[in-house]
């Protein structure tokens, strides 16, 4: 029975009544006055034409635009309110406006390198362009990285981790879409409290949604009677709002400027395999030492002030190098952040600049498979002219109608050349591109419309280093435990299962 009570009482179940109640309160009105004046019904049709038109008209994805306007001509009463109401919240635009203000001060006195840029240009001239687009739009810069170690599964990264937060002597930044407590999470939270009371500026930030279930209600105010200072990004409120659509998917432990990890791994036991949870699961992450790590300091404190207009200064969280701490070079780091609020999908253009470059090969691992037409064609593109595309999906999703997605493209993509496998054991959740022996990403960056164009997200483009190779000889054996998908598999999927698959496809940019 407290069981029970537990759960119906739980904030998931309450939160989600209220929002239901919300929800229908709304309809109710709408067709409460539709039902008693034909000429507001004509009003509201009429504003459900204007917004298709305003639909059309913005600058977004057209595969997005779609997925809006089949509800509101199916429901042409309901749906233009309903977007409208979503849409046009001015606290989206201030929380937008904070952002950009923020970019410009944190990284106003740290120019990119011009020499650096010409070495890259020099040696690399095909991922010059990708670097100036990133350090354009996210002002951040690429860096030679001096060390970067690539972590093939959650539990080589946990150890790590681990190692250096011991090391901490300034501060310590965590941000992450998803912290779980169990063994993983509270092994940290031991160096953190430990951390605290020698002094160091411990700060944890995790997201309102993505920690909803595994975290109590009121979890932030247990940290900070430890000590630590923490903050939920949006959290999660019963009350429509566009902002719940954008999560911060982010996952960041910056230390002392000098060392950062990002990736795909959450702080949760089941990313080190100690719970299981669909299967083995499989994810990958990278630590990078040296100047770059400060990029990641400054990512988390754009994000850390959003929601607030307290004054700090960038000076006091520069790092301070030893000599030999900067005497190593392997290639080319360039840590970059993607934001929803603004046109510009870094994420997508990293990933699209990487297919559209290739000319040998590209590696690709993702939990999920819902692509929109520019990435489809440039993959397919590529595919046809002879390079070869291998991507890795889970055998056991977390999600059904997220693999029904995925299957709605297979049969497509395999028929043009693209090698498509599942990775038998379990779960794969890593977010990996690598190309040619030059370039690869890993980060925290799905292919998917919600990390593409809704999520705020990270990751790491490396140039020209070993971590490349690293990337490239994991993918090499985890092609050894998955299972290539063939044209029969993508024929004999059932007639039903077809058709639901391909509606859902219509709606996935909402999903």
């Amino acid at each position: 029975m407290r069981k029970l009570l537990k759960v119906m009482f739980g904030q998931i179940v309450v939160i989600s009544v209220l929002l239901v109640c919300q929800m229908l309160l709304l309809a109710l009105l709408i067709m409460k006055l539709s039902e008693y004046a034909v000429y507001i019904n004509i009003i509201f049709n009429l504003l459900s034409l204007a917004v298709i038109v305003i639909i059309i008209n913005r600058h977004s994805n057209p595969m997005y635009k779609l997925a809006w306007v089949i509800p509101i001509l199916l429901f042409p009463v309901l749906g233009g309110v309903f977007y409208l109401f979503i849409m046009g919240q001015s606290r989206t635009k201030r929380f937008f406006s904070r952002i950009k203000n923020l970019e410009s001060i944190t990284t106003k006195n740290y120019p990119q390198s011009q020499e650096i840029l010409r070495e890259i240009d020099s040696r690399y001239p095909d991922r010059s362009s990708a670097v100036k687009y990133i350090n354009k739009v996210c002002s951040l810069n690429a860096y030679r990285c001096r060390e970067a170690k690539y972590f093939p599964c959650g539990e080589d990264k946990f150890r790590a981790i681990l190692e250096e937060l011991e090391k901490a002597e300034r501060y310590i930044f965590v941000e992450y879409f998803i912290i779980s407590r169990g063994y993983m999470w509270d092994s940290i939270l031991n160096i953190l409290k430990r951390k605290v009371k020698e002094g160091v500026d411990v700060r944890v930030m995790y997201d309102g949604m993505g920690s909803l279930a595994p975290l109590p209600l009121g979890y932030h105010k247990k940290l900070e009677n430890y000590g630590i200072k923490c903050r939920v990004f949006s959290p999660f409120t019963p009350f429509l709002s566009a902002l719940q659509n954008n999560r911060d998917h982010r996952k960041i432990i910056v230390i002392d400027g000098k060392t950062a990890f990002t990736g795909g791994i959450n702080l949760a036991d089941e990313y080190i395999n100690l719970k299981e949870k669909h299967g083995h699961w499989k994810d990958m992450g990278i630590m990078i030492k040296g100047e770059a790590a400060f990029s990641f300091t400054i990512m988390f404190l754009q994000m850390w002030h959003s929601g607030g207009n307290e004054k700090f200064n960038m000076k006091d969280y520069e790092p301070v190098f030893l000599p030999e701490e900067l005497s190593g070079e392997n290639g080319y780091v360039m840590p970059y952040s993607d934001i929803p609020l603004d046109n510009y999908q870094t994420g997508e253009y990293i990933y699209l600049d990487i297919i559209n470059r290739a000319k040998k090969y590209i590696y690709i691992t993702t939990p999920y498979l819902i692509l929109d037409n520019e990435m489809e064609v440039a993959l397919i593109n590529a595919a046809i002219s002879g390079v070869d595309v291998k991507i890795i999906c889970p055998a056991i999703p977390d999600h059904w109608y997220a693999r029904a997605v995925a299957y709605s493209y297979y049969k497509e993509l395999t028929e043009s050349g693209i090698k498509i496998y599942e990775y038998t054991p379990g779960f794969m959740h890593g977010k990996t591109f690598a190309s040619d022996g030059e370039a690869a990403v890993v980060g925290s960056i799905n292919l998917d419309f919600r990390s593409l164009y809704l999520h705020f997200e990270c990751a790491a483009y490396v140039v020209g280093s070993e971590v490349v190779k690293d990337v490239v000889e994991d993918f090499d054996a985890t092609l050894k435990k998955s299972r290539l998908i063939t044209l029969e598999d993508c024929n004999n999927i059932r007639p039903l299962n077809k058709l639901v698959n391909a509606i859902l496809r219509v709606f996935a940019p909402l999903m």
